[in-house]
């Protein structure tokens, strides 16, 4: 997601995505143009008296739907603080809360594997809307009946915030509910099987929410049924391959320094193409004279064309601004950094520094589907490629 910072709270950059600024004004139409039937609602549950007909006079129902919408989604950054200062006091830092089309989403830097804490942290959130859900109810009968539209902005956060705890409850992995059913069946079995069975849980809770939205014609249920459904799947096959990686180091995995494929700063680049046909690999370290000074892919080499090719040198195509690992860190450690930079394969460097080796997406799977096929990820097989961040949605 793209998404820029507009703040911070106790310390957590608070983000907003680009989808964000566009769904804000639609929740605020929606909002708007449903004042009366929300006034009836209100008035029926809370015993208000409030008058559907002064509310929706003018453009006053345009005003209270935006100032409901901000007043949502306030909320929802006060429900990310919730599962963000309870994770940061068992020692998770936090890398950010951003609002996009779907609510807020804090990012964890690591899945917290104790059972208690994870239900702990996965609770919070819910329970600080439940919290905004009843000052708003009283906040409500201590003001004033001519402050109509206060009231009804009360009303609708007050009726809002609990509806978004019961729903971030319901067992939609990766939403909180299903990280309080991990958490459970976390007690009497292992963090990866357990995980299994809660993105099980949750792909039928998706499924069966989407077709929800789809014959009720809700666009946003069917959009948030997608959302869980592939969150579900992603973190459980992140699950897996953290079990699988346990105590494997790059070294163990790449290529070392003595089998590599290099190439010179001086070499064409349509020597280059001929080097990657013949030897089937589409990137190369750049030495020379013994010392690394760059990278090279087949990507570099497609931006010339091919009436130039000999004319230019990897030199002039290479890339200077090196991504390595050491060779000590573990394997999972070099997986997620080439998912975050959305590369195909990393250098590896030794504790002096030097080249040691070149560790490749392709060298991580095969390593990841040996793995698995002599036993050692807790017999769950995953379906598709994991994703790098550990998320804790609301919506």
């Amino acid at each position: 997601m793209r998404s820029f910072t507009v703040g911070r709270a106790f310390g957590i950059p608070i983000k907003l995505d680009l989808t964000f600024l566009l769904v804000l004004p639609v929740f605020a139409w929606l909002i708007g143009s449903q004042v009366g039937t929300l006034v009836e609602s209100l008035n029926l549950l809370f015993g208000t008296e409030l008058n559907s007909a002064a509310l929706t006079a003018g453009n006053l129902e345009l005003a209270l739907g935006a100032v409901a919408a901000i007043g949502l989604f306030v909320g929802v950054v006060l429900h990310e603080l919730g599962h963000s200062l309870v994770a940061m006091r068992f020692g998770f830092p936090i890398d950010s809360i951003t609002l996009w089309i779907f609510g807020g989403i804090a990012r964890l830097t690591e899945t917290p594997e104790e059972w208690k804490q994870e239900l702990l942290i996965a609770v919070a959130g819910p329970a600080v809307s439940l919290a905004l859900g009843v000052v708003s109810y009283l906040a409500l009968f201590v003001t004033p009946t001519e402050f109509q539209s206060a009231q009804f902005v009360l009303g609708y956060l007050a009726l809002i915030n609990v509806t978004l705890a019961i729903f971030n409850l319901l067992p939609g992995f990766p939403m909180d509910g299903g990280r309080v059913l991990r958490a459970l069946l976390a007690r009497n079995r292992s963090f990866a099987d357990a995980t299994q069975t809660a993105a099980e849980v949750g792909k039928i809770f998706a499924i069966l929410l989407g077709l929800f939205g789809l014959f009720g014609g809700n666009w946003l249920l069917i959009g948030i049924a997608f959302f869980i459904y592939i969150g579900a799947t992603s973190e459980a096959q992140q699950t897996v391959m953290n079990a699988a990686f346990e105590d494997v180091r790059v070294r163990d995995v790449m290529t070392a320094a003595d089998d590599l494929k290099t190439v010179t700063p001086d070499t064409t680049v349509a020597d280059l193409m001929e080097t990657m046909f013949r030897q089937r690999h589409t990137g190369y370290p750049v030495v020379e004279r013994g010392e690394l000074v760059g990278m090279v892919t087949l990507d570099d080499a497609r931006q010339v064309s091919d009436v130039e090719r000999e004319a230019y040198t990897v030199r002039d195509v290479m890339s200077d601004e090196l991504k390595t690992i050491p060779a000590s860190d573990d394997a999972m450690s070099a997986f997620e950094k080439i998912q975050q930079h959305g590369i195909g394969r990393l250098l590896v460097i030794d504790a002096d520094g030097e080249l040691a080796g070149l560790v490749s997406r392709t060298d991580l799977m095969t390593a990841f589907d040996i793995i698995q096929k002599s036993g050692r990820a807790d017999r769950i097989t995953p379906t598709e490629q994991p994703v790098r961040e550990t998320e804790q949605p609301s919506r």
